[in-house]
């Protein structure tokens, strides 16, 4: 077989499509929709997209139609201040690289080889540290990833069954029905945003929530806007007596998943609304109506780890998967004094 890595520029955006839609690693955020909504923020983002083709030669020498074997999207963070962009940019894959179902080690090597070597090239302030957060099972493929200088790491995550909402409900822990069932009665409701005011009092949540327990970066309040405008998935907020006390915003892989990419509620203020709960119970509602089989909740931690975030997702009744991440690090140094701040930052 003949191989080929294509840029953004040469990729046949049909085929992408395509492939991602078809494999089973495949996820929204391989799509060249979620490509275009990064690359549409330059500001904070330095995006890529790479694929490998193949062209198998016949028995009779004649070549045969050149596919595509895979495709990996990221982007590369971007900060205002050239010392914390010193110190923090890294580029992030996320969901991992789409991969056709008949991928061989080799596909995956190139593929992975490619992203590593051009994003060094092509990107200003090449990343220190490049990593995959997989949302499937890549375990057939992983000495290809290690051969190709990427570490696996244990990760944790929970992936829902939404293809029947009455066993939905009963997969919940009794204490989340319970949960739901009294915000319910308390009057409070779940909706999509319907304005980007809505959203701007919804992100006054997120980032006091970053501010306070999370502690890492936070995307500005541009990033949010700029979803909703573009329409990439929904915002399903949660409104007390009128007011946004807590939401959800989910990219639509359409056909396939709904996911939390990020979820807040004023969980201390209104605590027999249990905003955070209703948030979550939403975007399942919402995946039942739009027949979307799996609601991805992104994210569990690390085994063995205590984590208070992994405790309260465990009780929707979703299953818990180890699919793991892949970390290449170009600039080792650089990559430990960035870990290091983070654990400091976490501490304050």
């Amino acid at each position: 077989m003949n191989y080929r890595i294509l840029t953004y520029e040469q990729i046949d955006r049909t085929e992408w499509s395509r492939l991602v839609q078809a494999s089973a690693t495949g996820t929204w955020f391989q799509t060249p929709e979620a490509y275009e909504f990064f690359a549409s923020m330059p500001e904070m983002f330095a995006p890529f997209v790479f694929a490998v083709t193949g062209t198998h030669e016949s028995n009779s020498g004649a070549m045969n139609e050149e596919t595509l074997r895979g495709v990996c999207v990221g982007y590369v963070t971007k900060e205002k201040n050239p010392a914390r962009q010193f110190f923090t940019r890294r580029a992030i894959i996320i969901g991992g690289p789409a991969l056709a179902d008949d991928a061989t080690d080799e596909d995956v090597g190139l593929l992975m080889n490619g992203v590593k070597e051009l994003t060094s090239e092509r990107i200003n302030g090449a990343p220190i540290y490049i990593e995959t957060r997989n949302f499937h099972d890549y375990s057939r493929w992983k000495e290809a990833f290690s051969k190709a200088g990427f570490e696996y790491r244990k990760h944790l995550n929970f992936h829902i069954d939404c293809t029947d909402k009455n066993r939905m409900w009963e997969r919940l822990s009794e204490t989340r029905r319970r949960q739901i069932r009294k915000a319910i009665s308390s009057d409070v409701k779940t909706m999509e945003a319907q304005s980007e005011q809505e959203i701007t009092d919804w992100y006054c949540i997120l980032a006091e929530l970053y501010r306070r327990k999370v502690k890492t970066p936070l995307f500005p309040l541009p990033f949010f806007i700029e979803f909703y405008r573009q329409k990439r998935g929904v915002f399903l907020l949660v409104k007390y007596e009128g007011k946004v006390i807590g939401g959800m915003m989910c990219p639509i892989f359409d056909g396939n998943c709904i996911y939390e990419w990020f979820v807040c509620g004023m969980d201390n203020e209104y605590k027999n609304q249990y905003p955070s709960v209703m948030a979550t119970w939403a975007a399942m509602e919402y995946a039942t109506g739009y027949n979307i089989p799996m609601f991805d909740i992104m994210g569990a931690g690390v085994p063995d780890v205590p984590y208070g975030v992994r405790d309260f997702k465990a009780e929707f009744g979703g299953k818990m998967v180890e699919y793991g991440r892949f970390l290449h690090v170009a600039k080792p140094w650089l990559y430990k004094i960035g870990t290091l701040g983070v654990k400091v930052l976490k501490r304050i």
